[in-house]
């Protein structure tokens, strides 16, 4: 009797892969029994981060400036929102009306390489490589999906971290970004990356079904083989035997799991909540995001663009691609989003969190821009012990550095961890049983949490 066959690495590259190194289901989910202590009680038990990739402008969304000259405060206006005090973008309305359910942290600034992929790097895990670029390396700190997989494994037969809808690239056909992956913590902690379209007609993730070839009683029937081969102590294993280890029984769960079925299942959502959403590529990878975590993954990303370039990084035409697309999109997306786990009485457990590498500079560029600015920007927190209603830090006149409460992505990560009830001074080791503490200088921001 042969085993399922492996999916091809063009197949991964095409219809997304774990991991996008040709990985095999038990290597997903085969995980070491160290046992990880926990600082304190968590707050949240999954996280949805949605990477605005390529550098928001936090001027012309939740860090406005409406009395700068011109040059600095640009084409949009400011408007009240749900919490006195509090002004968004006019081209942010659903989202101003869930102000109170959010804390906006307008301080946080780095003296990263401004390069996306060092300052990528940076929010994403807490580090500096101290270098411009150069894909995602196996030395790396991993994601935090990759640790909160590890520290937490879900509950239920599913994948504990999933990433979509693109691998982003540092650049068009540049090298992966680093700080999606599972770095020295090992390839079997890399996420599930999606890489189809959610908002196609067809879409599936096939890596999460049986081969057509092989119905689901032979299925069963190579289970019980494998589970023959290792209750057996005289029979002969070959490799790829011997790593079917327990673990295999999870992956056997996981491709017949309805969880995991029913969550990619994007189409049974109602019309209405799809269009609410935005019948786009990232309206509908965040409404996945929520399907899955529903599901019981820990950690959804969604990493908005294709190249670190593609998006939000508006060196040009600023304002006409944030009011005619991005912004517009986003607000659908995250208020949406915000609406449906405060709906299913999930907010108060799940961390949203929506923040890029670096804001864009104070003024505007020639070309109706702005530029790289890792000086001072802003991010959005929601759910998961985060305050409501709440502000935490201020830029200053032009918003071009923190002029109260300065943060760093450090201290976001830190405090990202607090929340999911991860310590930032855990120790994790890598295949060589190597120490590594998580975020050593990261400090947890406590005047956002409850």
């Amino acid at each position: 009797m042969h085993m399922p066959s492996e999916i091809s690495r063009r197949q991964l590259l095409q219809m997304g892969g774990i991991g996008c190194l040709n990985l095999s289901l038990p290597q997903l989910l085969r995980a070491d029994q160290q046992t990880v202590s926990e600082s304190k009680a968590r707050r949240a038990d999954s996280c949805i981060m949605i990477f605005l990739n390529g550098g928001p402008s936090h001027l012309d969304m939740w860090d406005m400036k409406p009395n700068a000259p011109a040059e600095i405060r640009g084409e949009f206006k400011p408007v009240s929102t749900t919490v006195p005090g509090i002004q968004l973008s006019e081209h942010l309305p659903r989202l101003g009306k869930l102000a109170h359910e959010t804390t906006i942290v307008r301080s946080v600034h780095h003296g990263v390489n401004n390069s996306h992929a060092a300052a990528v790097y940076a929010a994403l895990t807490g580090h500096d490589r101290g270098e411009n670029g150069g894909g995602a390396k196996p030395t790396d700190y991993p994601a935090i999906g990759s640790v909160l997989g590890k520290v937490y494994p879900p509950v239920k037969p599913v994948v504990p971290y999933v990433s979509m809808p693109y691998i982003t690239k540092e650049g068009a056909g540049g090298p992966p970004q680093p700080g999606f992956f599972g770095g020295w913590l090992g390839r079997t902690y890399d996420p599930l990356f999606v890489l189809r379209d959610p908002n196609a007609t067809d879409f599936q993730v096939q890596e999460l079904s049986p081969p057509a070839e092989v119905p689901s009683v032979r299925l069963q029937s190579r289970q019980e083989l494998l589970r023959s081969i290792r209750s057996n102590p005289t029979a002969r294993m070959d490799r790829l035997a011997r790593e079917m280890n327990g673990f295999q029984q999870n992956a056997f769960d996981l491709l017949t799991s309805n969880s995991t079925q029913q969550a990619f299942r994007i189409e049974q959502e109602s019309d209405r909540t799809r269009d609410s959403y935005g019948r786009n590529i990232y309206g509908q990878s965040v409404l996945l995001a929520r399907r899955l975590i529903e599901a019981g993954t820990r950690m959804a990303c969604v990493s908005w663009a294709p190249d670190a370039n593609a998006t939000w990084d508006t060196h040009g035409g600023n304002f006409n691609s944030l009011k005619t697309k991005l912004l517009p999109q986003l607000d659908a997306a995250v208020s949406s989003l915000l609406n449906d786990l405060l709906a299913r009485g999930m907010l108060e457990r799940t961390l949203v969190v929506v923040t890029g590498e670096f804001g864009r500079s104070p003024k505007v560029n020639a070309a109706a821009g702005r530029d790289h600015w890792n000086f001072c920007y802003g991010l959005m927190m929601a759910g998961g012990g985060i305050k409501r209603g709440h502000v935490f830090g201020a830029s200053d006149k032009i918003g071009g550095r923190p002029s109260s409460n300065p943060v760093t992505p450090s201290d976001i990560i830190a405090t990202v961890y607090n929340c999911l009830g991860i310590s930032k001074e855990l120790e994790l080791r890598d295949g060589l049983d190597r120490p590594y503490t998580l975020v050593p200088w990261g400090d947890v921001i406590e005047d956002v949490l409850i």
